[in-house]
C-alpha cells in the first residue's frame, strides 16, 4: 500500500500575518475572554488597537494582569488628561525640518522609514507622530539622502519609524544603497520590534539584504518583558547575527510590567542567552495618553540599584532618560533626588 501523502500546510508570510493583525476590541476579548468593558474602545482616536497574532499567542488568556497584554490594550486611563504630559514631549518636531528625517544629535541622523507599526504598544513615545505628513515618495527621499551628503559630520543613519521593516525590502535595499555610497556613512542602525512581534518578518529577502549591505549593521529590538522572547523569536534573532549584525535590545520601564528588578534580570538573562545584549533602559517619556506606565523617580532609582546588584555589568542596561534639547540621552544619576 503506497503510504498516503499529507498535505504541506501552508504558512502565512509576515505581510499576511500583518494585515491580519488584531484591531478589534470585540475580537480581542473573545481571543483572549476578557471582559470588553476592561477594553477602551479608542474609534476616534488615530493611535487604536493592533496586535498581530504572533504576539497575542504568548498572551495568557483570562489575564488582565498579563504583561504582554498590558503593553497592547486600550485602557480606559489614556483619556485622562495629566499635568506635564503632551504629544510631542521629546519635541521632535522642531527637529523634524525635512519631512521623514530627524536631526537631533551631532553625528547621528534618524530616518522615519516606517510610517507604521507592526503592534501599537499604549506607551510609545509617537504615538501622535504625524506619520501621515512623513510619508515620503522616493523623490523626497532624495532630499533627505541630499541633506546626509551636506552633513559630512554625519557617519550614522538611524532607520526607525513606526517600525522600518514595515518597509518592503526592495523599497529598503535601495534606500540603503543610496546611504552606502555616502562615503562619510560607515553605520547603519535598525530600531524595530518586527522580529519581536512578527519573527517571520526575519525571512529570506531581509536576509539577503542584510548580508550584502556594506555598512556596519546594528539592529536594536525593543523587549520590555522575558515572556515576549519564544523559540521563534530567538531564531529569528540567531538568523539576523549570522549575516554580521550586531544585536542589541532596549526596553521601557514600564509600571506593573516589568517594574521590579527581578523580571529585568530575567530579562537580561534570556536576551543574552537569545544573542543579545541588554542596550538602555528608558524612563516613560512623558506622552500624552500614557502616565498610568509612569514611576516616581525614587521607585526607578530602587529597581535600578537591585538590578545593579543582580547582574555582571555587562547585562545591566544603561537607565537613561531622553529630555528635550539635551545633545545625548540622559544618564540617570541613582545618587541624585
Amino acid at each position: 500500500m503506497i503510504p498516503r501523502t499529507l498535505d504541506a500546510v501552508e504558512v502565512p508570510s509576515w505581510k499576511e500575518i500583518l494585515s491580519n493583525a488584531i484591531s478589534s476590541p470585540k475580537i480581542l476579548s473573545e481571543r483572549l475572554n476578557i471582559p470588553l468593558s476592561d477594553i477602551s474602545d479608542p474609534a476616534n482616536d488615530e493611535f487604536k488597537l493592533f496586535v498581530p497574532e504572533p504576539y497575542l499567542q504568548r498572551i495568557e488568556p483570562c489575564n488582565l494582569n498579563d504583561p504582554l497584554l498590558k503593553q497592547i490594550l486600550p485602557a480606559h486611563q489614556e483619556a485622562l488628561p495629566t499635568q506635564g504630559y503632551s504629544k510631542d514631549p521629546l519635541s521632535e518636531e522642531s527637529y523634524n525640518t525635512i519631512p521623514g528625517l530627524i536631526h537631533k544629535y551631532k553625528r547621528r541622523v534618524l530616518l522615519v522609514s516606517g510610517a507604521s507599526c507592526a503592534i501599537n504598544c499604549r506607551y510609545c513615545f509617537r504615538r501622535h507622530f504625524p506619520y501621515a505628513d512623513n510619508r515620503l515618495s522616493k523623490e523626497q527621499w532624495l532630499q533627505s539622502i541630499h541633506y546626509i551628503h551636506q552633513h559630512p559630520e554625519l557617519n550614522e543613519v538611524i532607520l526607525s519609524g513606526g517600525d522600518p521593516l514595515v518597509s518592503n525590502d526592495k523599497q529598503l535595499n535601495w534606500l540603503t544603497s543610496a546611504l552606502s555610497d555616502i562615503p562619510h556613512i560607515k553605520r547603519l542602525r535598525i530600531h524595530t520590534r518586527l522580529p519581536v512581534v512578527i519573527p517571520q518578518r526575519v525571512d529570506e529577502a531581509l536576509l539577503n539584504w542584510l548580508s550584502v549591505l556594506p555598512l556596519q549593521k546594528v539592529m536594536v529590538l525593543h523587549i520590555n518583558h522575558p515572556n515576549e522572547i519564544d523559540d521563534a523569536v530567538r531564531q529569528a534573532i540567531q538568523r539576523v547575527k549570522e549575516t554580521g549584525t550586531l544585536v542589541l535590545n532596549q526596553s521601557v520601564l514600564l509600571a506593573g510590567i516589568n517594574d521590579n528588578s527581578e523580571v529585568l534580570s530575567t530579562l537580561s538573562e534570556t536576551l543574552f542567552d537569545a544573542g543579545v545584549l541588554p542596550y538602555y533602559l528608558h524612563r516613560l517619556d512623558k506622552i500624552e495618553g500614557a502616565a498610568h506606565f509612569d514611576l516616581p523617580q525614587v521607585r526607578i532609582k530602587e529597581i535600578y540599584a537591585d538590578l545593579l546588584a543582580s547582574l555582571p555589568g555587562y547585562l545591566v542596561p544603561k537607565l537613561v532618560a531622553e529630555i528635550p534639547h539635551r545633545a545625548s540621552k540622559t544618564p540617570l544619576d541613582l545618587h541624585l533626588e
